[in-house]
């Protein structure tokens, strides 16, 4: 079986030696053929040097690289549409979601027979009171307006098989809210447990404008209730 693990980047120079380093750790200590798709989404700084350094030393590492920054669930989109393994990882670079737990939500998967294991933060390391609590709020007030339901404490951070992938790439719109078209989609999905941790180094990308931005595209993109 052949793993992808999606990763998206946006000005992370300070984090992504160590991250490579642990991603490649994690994944060459399982007994599965692997890829690491590092997405490069219109970085700044050092980001696709260093990226294209690794790719050129590691025949798993592969790098893809926009021209400007289109954002996050756009950078994971393309790792998605461009991944060849059976099943694909999701996970950021800034390892707040450790790469130590895929090897075990790949054995949830192959004991379940999941199509998707969804990673459930138990707790939220190095976070504000008030993003944990605006979070809380937000994933509330969606199930409240959705004619959905989905899971709360949770992220883009899961796995999905290849049934998963070729259905997602039958969906045209540019704007995609990933985890909430994910839990729409349907098919047998299983959490998983864990812990957050801190971000081990720089800062995060997501302004309050993108936060924003994000929450909307999920409030509006899977809830009639607004528009009447």
């Amino acid at each position: 079986m052949k793993v992808s693990v999606i990763i998206p980047c946006y000005n992370e120079e300070e984090v992504l030696p160590l991250s490579h380093k642990r991603f490649s750790q994690v994944m060459g200590s399982t007994a599965h053929d692997y890829e690491l798709i590092f997405v490069n989404d219109g970085s700044k700084d050092h980001t696709e040097e260093l990226l294209l350094g690794f790719a050129n030393d590691d025949p798993h590492t592969k790098v893809i690289s926009f021209s400007r920054n289109f954002g996050h669930q756009n950078a994971v989109s393309a790792g998605l549409h461009n991944c060849t393994g059976d099943i694909a990882v999701i996970i950021d670079v800034d390892l707040q979601d450790p790469p130590e737990v895929i090897p075990q939500m790949i054995d949830t998967y192959l004991k379940e027979g999941s199509n998707v294991v969804y990673a459930v933060r138990n707790k939220r390391e190095g976070e504000t009171f008030m993003k944990k609590f605006t979070a809380k709020i937000y994933y509330r007030m969606l199930n409240s307006l959705s004619d959905y339901t989905f899971p709360v404490d949770t992220g883009d951070f899961r796995l999905i098989d290849r049934k998963v992938l070729d259905a997602f790439k039958q969906f045209p719109e540019k704007h995609k809210y990933l985890r909430g078209l994910f839990s729409w989609m349907g098919f047998k999905q299983t959490p998983f447990y864990y812990t957050r941790n801190e971000r081990a180094a720089g800062r995060t990308k997501y302004s309050i404008r993108k936060m924003f931005s994000l929450a909307s595209a999920g409030i509006f993109g899977f809830s009639k209730k607004p528009l009447k």
